[in-house]
Formats: structure tokens, C-alpha cells, sequence
């Protein structure tokens, strides 16, 4: 009895120290990820705690369902806008591009470690997959937003990858430890796992959304409606020779665009769920390694992790979107944020259940490779970002949403709230001096802990809260009035977008009568949105920029369809390295 508090105490410890040190993480801009593992290794074995844990199957039966969360969490949150700008080269890179990886990380194993071709390859499929909760951690805290394709390229690659990943480590694991060679059987295997996953995760995705229209469940049982869901279609999966990863995470696509009332109370559960998913597994991970073993393998891990950054990775990418006409600047941030995170750890653990000689070996080079690729790679992001130009003026948003799910209604209801600061453009100022074009309606205001109705007619002032009622899709214009960063953020649009915005159905010969355009050989009666898509031969996103003679314009709104709404013009001096 005094062992299991003993071990409940220390695992309630552990993660109390975990999430207070993400404010750590956020001040000095890691990757939360390291600070678990980090942790982790304190707290194990040779570390200050020294907790003795060494079993792989604990591992690995707790990394599954952890990795199934997160996979189902990431596919839920995959949005249809970013299927359709990044769909075809997120999916040639999470599938050949993790293949191609896998050969060349596979190939350069082999060399480093004196290991056999396949041994080798065993290492590079382990390592080929990246990891999307680290990556968009570390933009969430620096609060950088990065252009559209790129970050839905590097999203739905990433929640994506693992599956092949997954997939491409079992079938080499079958062929080493069954003595196999790569066969028509093989492949069968393979293919065998991709199509059942999809087909049943598309199932069970249907499956459950008309559950959800049809059980007359209590709000709160869905949320765990939804996590049971996921894992037992995962085991099912498994069991029909599937892969679960692929299931769940499309299962979780189909459920989040469903536009179903529980959604918003199974996303909130989620993001918890998720985030206890991520520290369970680097905690649980950092207790597993041992780091006087880490250094037997330490210096082929590092020249594997330099093989991995710096040569697979940029090569698969480049390789793999060169349909996709992405600019330079484009390829080289998707190369460098390829971050390794759990799943390569988790995956880690299959020769050492498969009892292969060296077992050892994979767990600890890829747990190096997985903390040289948070350093160097994590720490860099967001300065690689700016520099190549990359990030865009961040979207305005209320400080709370609340969604009215629970009244029906044939669009989706918010009340929102927005704080009054001294840096706000409704400062000092009452509701009757606001002109909106979208329905709104002022629910009145929050002061000092009373609520102050509409009919007093007041004034907003400093740590007031205002609230209204409006559609979700009018959010963001709304919030272009009352969001306390509305001045700052017109003024990061300005120096981005430039001093003028025009309508995309503007012809060149209408833009020509203000600036002189040089634009020979060319049809002046185009409008600038044609113009910006034939340069493009592309779906055009915010953010996108070519130059027109002597003006810069920059895409700054885009329909459902891909057509360019309005662009930002600004004069330039000299012709930049633009698409």
C-alpha cells in the first residue's frame, strides 16, 4: 500500500514539475516536448529521483494509446481549407517523402553503425516521421503565424506521416526477424495496412457522427464517447490487419468537420487529453533511457542526426515538391522543420519487444536524434521563419468564445468577450459610436465583477469586458473592431500588405492610371486576381506576393473557391526574390 502512494505521489510530482516548467519552456522559446524528456531523465534511473523503470511493454502499451489520442486529436482539428491548399504535397511527403527518407537514413545507418542494409533501414523507417505537436507548440507560444500553404503543408504532414511511418517499421521489423525478403508479400502487407486503415477509419468516422445525431447522451458523456470511440477502433484495426494510427486520425478528420453540437465539449476534452497524452510518453521515455548507454552510441547518433537534417530531409523535400512549383524560401523552412518527437521513440521499442540483438541500439540513437533534433532544430524555428520572410500578420480574435451549441439554430451561435485595454480602439468610447455591417448584438459589459446592461449606455474603459453575440463566421471581422490589438495589428498589415488594399477584380489597366506599369507583352485588361493565379499555376493563399513592375502585391484575402478577394499594393525600389 505505502509502494502505490509512494508511486501515485511521485507520478503526480512529475507532472505537476512538468506543466509548471512550460512556462520556463515558453520564456526561454524550447520546445515543451524537450522539457519533458528532460525530466523524465532526471527523475530515472541515473537521475536525482532515480526511479527504476525498465519495461518496454509498459512503454509501449501506454505510447499506443497516448500516440491514438494525439492522432485523433490532430485529425480533428484538420480543417477542409487546409486540405485544399496543401492536400497533394502534404500527402506525397508523408508518403514518398518518409520513403525516401527512410533509404537515406536507412543507407547512411548501415555505414555508420557496421549494421546490415535492412538493420539499417529498420533505424531510417524508426526516424522518417516528424512531429506536429512540436513544431506548432513552439508556434503557439512565440505567437508567430506563419503563410497558409506552408503551415498546412507542414500540419497535415505531420499528423499524417506517422501511420507510413508506422507501416514502413513493421514490415522491415517482419522481414528481419522472419527472414524475409522484400516480396510480392510484403507489399501485399503494406498495402493491406494503408487501405484497411482508411477504410476503417472512414467507417467508424460515419459511424459515430450518426451515433451523435441519434443518442440522447448527456453533453458530457460525448467527449468520452468520442476517446473510447478512437481506441477501440484502433484495436480493431490492429486486429483486422490495419493501421490503427491511419484509422484514428481520419476518423478524428471526419468527426472535427462535422459540424456537430458536441464538438466544441469534445475538442476542450481533447486538448487536455492530448497535452496529458504528450507528457505522459516523453516522461515515460525519459525514465526508460538509460544515459550511460546514450554515450556508447553517441557519436554515430549525432553524425545520424546530421545525416537526418541535413541531407534526407532537405532531399526528400525538395525531391518530393517539385510538382507543386513551392518557392525556394517555401522548401527550405518545410526541410528545416522536420522535428522528431515521440513517435520515432515509440516506434523505437519494436526490436526491443521483438527481442533483436542490440535492442538497445535503436532505442538510444533515436532518443539522441530526437533531442539534437528539439535543440537545434526546435530553438531555430521561429528566427528561420523571419528570416526567410515566411511569417504574416497574426489574425484577430476575441479573448473568450463561447459557443451557443446547445441552442438550435441554422448557424452557429457565439457570445464573445473582449477585453478593454489601454491600447484598445474602443477606449472611451460607447457602443452607439460602432458601426458594424454583420448582425451583432451588444449583451453590455463587465465591470469590476458587475454586469452593466446595454440600456445604461455606457462607456467602455480600461479592464472592462465587453461582450456580444454574433454567427461564427463573422468572428474575425468583428474582431477587427474590438480586439484590444486591432490599432497594432492594422499597423503590422500595412508594413506586410502595404499602404493600399484593392479588390482583386481590379484590371491592371484601372491600376495603371495611378502608377505607371512597364507591363509589356502583357494584357493589361487581366484583373490583378487573374494575374496573381497564372503566376502562381497554383491555389493562391494569403500571403502570396509577385511583383508587377515596380509594385509588390500580396494576396490578402481569398475565398472558399481560391479566388483572390483583395491585394495589398506596395511601391518598391528594387525587384525582390518573389515567385
Amino acid at each position: 500500500m505505502d509502494g502505490i502512494n509512494l508511486a501515485i505521489l511521485v507520478g503526480g510530482l512529475l507532472f505537476v514539475v512538468s506543466i509548471i516548467a512550460t512556462l520556463i519552456s515558453a520564456r526561454l522559446g524550447a520546445p515543451m516536448l524537450l522539457v519533458f524528456l528532460i525530466i523524465g531523465m532526471l527523475a530515472g534511473k541515473q537521475g536525482l529521483v532515480g526511479i527504476q523503470f525498465d519495461n518496454p511493454q509498459v512503454a509501449f502499451l501506454i505510447g499506443s494509446i497516448a500516440l491514438t489520442i494525439i492522432l485523433f486529436d490532430g485529425g480533428m482539428r484538420t480543417r477542409p481549407e487546409r486540405l485544399r491548399v496543401a492536400l497533394a504535397p502534404a500527402s506525397v511527403l508523408a508518403t514518398f517523402g518518409v520513403i525516401l527518407t527512410c533509404v537515406i537514413l536507412g543507407v547512411a545507418a548501415a555505414y555508420i553503425l557496421n549494421l546490415s542494409l535492412l538493420e539499417g533501414l529498420l533505424l531510417g523507417a524508426i526516424l522518417s516521421s516528424t512531429d506536429a505537436a512540436a513544431v506548432f507548440s513552439i508556434f503557439q507560444s512565440q505567437g508567430i503565424r506563419i503563410k497558409q500553404r506552408v503551415a498546412s503543408t507542414l500540419e497535415i504532414e505531420s499528423g499524417s506521416n506517422d501511420p507510413m511511418a508506422i507501416m514502413l517499421t513493421l514490415t522491415i521489423l517482419g522481414m528481419i526477424v522472419e527472414g524475409k525478403t522484400l516480396s510480392f508479400e510484403v507489399g501485399k502487407t503494406f498495402l493491406q495496412q494503408a487501405v484497411v486503415g482508411a477504410v476503417m477509419g472512414y467507417v467508424a468516422g460515419r459511424i459515430f457522427i450518426f451515433l451523435c445525431k441519434k443518442l440522447p447522451l448527456n453533453f458530457a458523456f460525448f467527449p468520452l464517447f468520442a476517446v473510447a470511440s478512437c481506441v477501440l477502433i484502433y484495436a480493431v484495426t490492429n486486429v483486422f490487419g490495419g493501421s490503427g494510427f491511419l484509422a484514428v486520425y481520419l476518423m478524428g478528420y471526419l468527426v472535427g468537420n462535422a459540424r456537430l453540437p458536441q464538438i466544441v465539449h469534445i475538442l476542450r476534452m481533447l486538448d487536455g487529453l492530448a497535452w496529458l497524452s504528450q507528457i505522459s510518453m516523453f516522461l515515460m521515455l525519459g525514465l526508460l533511457v538509460v544515459p550511460s548507454n546514450l554515450m556508447h552510441h553517441l557519436l554515430p547518433a549525432l553524425l545520424i542526426a546530421g545525416v537526418m537534417i541535413f541531407v534526407a530531409r532537405p532531399i526528400a523535400v525538395f525531391i518530393s515538391l517539385i510538382p507543386f512549383r513551392f518557392p525556394i524560401r517555401d522548401q527550405v523552412f518545410v526541410s528545416w522543420v522536420g522535428l522528431r518527437g515521440a513517435v520515432p521513440i515509440i516506434l523505437a521499442l519494436f526490436p526491443w519487444l521483438a527481442g533483436m540483438p542490440n535492442e538497445h541500439l535503436y532505442f538510444d540513437v533515436a532518443f539522441v536524434v530526437v533531442i539534437v533534433s528539439l535543440v537545434v532544430q526546435g530553438w531555430s524555428i521561429v528566427p528561420i521563419a523571419r528570416w526567410l520572410k515566411l511569417e504574416v500578420p497574426a489574425e484577430l480574435a476575441p479573448d473568450q468564445a463561447m459557443p451557443l451549441d446547445a441552442v438550435p439554430s441554422n448557424d452557429l451561435l457565439e457570445v464573445l468577450a473582449f477585453k478593454v485595454t489601454d491600447t484598445s480602439p474602443v477606449l472611451a468610447i460607447g457602443w452607439h459610436d460602432l458601426v458594424f455591417k454583420q448582425p451583432i448584438q451588444f449583451l453590455g459589459i463587465i465591470r469590476d465583477g458587475e454586469w452593466i446592461l446595454p440600456d445604461k449606455k455606457p462607456q467602455f474603459n480600461v479592464h472592462d469586458t465587453l461582450m456580444v453575440m454574433a454567427k461564427l463566421k463573422h468572428v474575425q471581422k468583428i474582431s477587427e473592431v474590438l480586439a484590444k490589438d486591432a490599432e497594432i495589428s492594422v499597423q503590422s498589415n500595412t508594413s506586410f500588405f502595404g499602404d493600399f488594399v484593392l479588390n482583386g477584380n481590379i484590371s491592371i489597366s484601372d491600376l495603371d492610371a495611378f502608377y505607371t506599369i512597364n507591363f509589356d507583352g502583357g494584357d493589361k485588361n487581366q484583373t490583378l486576381a487573374a494575374y496573381i493565379i497564372q503566376r502562381f499555376h497554383r491555389r493562391v493563399v494569403i500571403g502570396d506576393q509577385v511583383r508587377l513592375d515596380g509594385l509588390l502585391l500580396t494576396v490578402r484575402e481569398v475565398d472558399d473557391t481560391g479566388d483572390v478577394i483583395q491585394v495589398g499594393i506596395k511601391l518598391v525600389e528594387e525587384k525582390p526574390k518573389i515567385a
